[in-house]
């Protein structure tokens, strides 16, 4: 131990610190400076190794001075509590802090308890104290001879235990107070224990709450999906895509959702965070090879992440075809007429080109997913915002952007490019109202 008291000096001379500026300081001088103004004098006297010191001499006495001396370390705890805070989050680690603290006031509780027995023994008239009860039933009598009666280790064992079975509101008996003093003591550790009893325990059914909290979510979230499934009266085999659908959800997100937690940021972080979550898209794909960060940035801000089980139809034939997908995981199949015409899987696109049609055509076809599939979909409206504001960009987009399957219904987007030129016919204007008569 006095070892690793030690170590921390020497490390304590290379650790940054934060001035009254907000300031990281990592000059070693002036992080010498401040740990001589703060901590140094504490870390030393902590780590005088005592027991070397005096080694040899197992005395009462000794042991008491050695006690005393240590206590310097106590003193160092101050710097821990202020930094239990950060570890707060972490149930484990507030559990075991817990446990420790609740050990480390045990074993002080022991040594007064240890303390009040030797201090009383020589002024009792009748040898009832805790430590001649001890020294009955261990046969180890005290006699004149200073190092006569129980060993240092028993009375310490014994001590703990005692306070251990004190503050746990368990007390077998076994070991009690006999004195005023031991029962007054005794009153007081009682009242300690059952404060310790609520706080450890509080803390600890706390944590198990926090521990379990993702699952009461989900529960929470699944009674719901199906109260609505009830109250609406979906039929069978949409209620089993809408439940699937939800439990995939919700095992790849774990119930966080994501679009809630980025909102709570600003937005230089979210389009930091959102080209993080799609940088393998953006550097994979060849469509947005020599875009400039920027827009890089802003197509990142655009993409939104879709998850489908199995079976479950992404488009159906005649749906207006108003974004690009771009499948990052899992297998999908083409369907036209029930026949299936092509298998897209990983870093396959399907859509419509955005940039060679002026107006959104239709699916001419039903895309349906084969496994569990990821894909990151961009509103085409969104994409042309985006090149509006990189027009540098367009040619390099238009020529890299390979479509695996393009799913626009060209006879229909013929029949509404007819329907929008032709010339609209004249409207009789109604004599007595002066306006088009509707």
């Amino acid at each position: 131990v006095d070892v690793m008291f030690i170590i921390d000096i020497l490390i304590n001379f290379r650790t940054t610190y934060v001035n009254k500026n907000d300031e990281v300081v990592s000059h070693p001088g002036k992080i010498a400076v401040h740990y001589f103004k703060g901590w140094f004098l504490i870390d030393v006297v902590a780590a005088i190794p005592f027991d070397l010191l005096l080694f040899g001499s197992e005395t009462d006495e000794t042991t008491t001075l050695i006690g005393l001396l240590k206590t310097a370390r106590l003193l160092r705890l101050v710097r821990v509590a202020r930094k239990i805070d950060r570890y707060s989050e972490y149930g484990a680690a507030v559990l075991l802090l817990l446990m420790a603290t609740f050990a480390l006031i045990a074993h002080w509780l022991a040594c007064i308890w240890y303390a009040i027995g030797n201090v009383e023994r020589p002024l009792l008239p009748a040898k009832i104290g805790w430590l001649d009860i001890l020294a009955k039933q261990t046969h180890q009598p005290y006699t004149n001879d200073s190092n006569s009666g129980p060993s240092l280790k028993s009375k310490y064992i014994t001590a703990l235990y005692f306070t251990f079975s004190s503050l746990t509101s368990v007390g077998f008996g076994n070991v009690s107070p006999n004195t005023n003093a031991e029962k007054v003591f005794c009153i007081c550790i009682m009242l300690i224990g059952s404060l310790m009893y609520a706080s450890i325990f509080g803390n600890v059914s706390a944590i198990i709450q926090r521990l379990y909290s993702g699952t009461a979510r989900y529960h929470t979230q699944m009674l719901r999906v199906k109260e609505f499934i009830r109250f609406h009266q979906i039929p069978n085999p949409l209620r089993q895509r809408l439940e699937e659908y939800f439990q995939h959800a919700w095992s790849y997100t774990n119930g966080i959702d994501m679009n809630a937690v980025l909102k709570g940021f600003p937005e230089c972080l979210q389009a930091d965070i959102c080209l993080h979550l799609n940088r393998n898209l953006l550097q994979n794909s060849p469509a947005f090879k020599h875009a400039s960060q920027g827009c890089l940035r802003a197509l990142s801000m655009k993409f939104k992440t879709t998850h489908a089980p199995p079976g479950d139809t992404l488009v159906h034939k005649g749906d207006v075809l108003k974004a690009l997908y771009f499948i990052s995981r899992g297998s999908i199949e083409i369907l036209k007429d029930d026949v299936v015409v092509a298998i897209l899987g990983k870093d396959d696109v399907f859509g419509e080109d955005p940039l060679k049609n002026d107006i959104m055509g239709k699916s001419n076809c039903d895309v349906r997913a084969l496994t569990y599939c990821d894909l990151h979909k961009i509103i085409r409206d969104d994409i042309l915002e985006v090149l509006d504001m990189y027009p540098e960009f367009t040619d390099t987009f238009m020529k890299n952007l390979e479509i695996t399957f393009n799913l626009r219904d060209e006879e229909s987007s013929a029949m509404l490019n007819e329907e929008d030129t032709t010339p609209a016919e004249s409207v009789p204007m109604s004599t007595t109202a002066g306006r088009p008569f509707m």
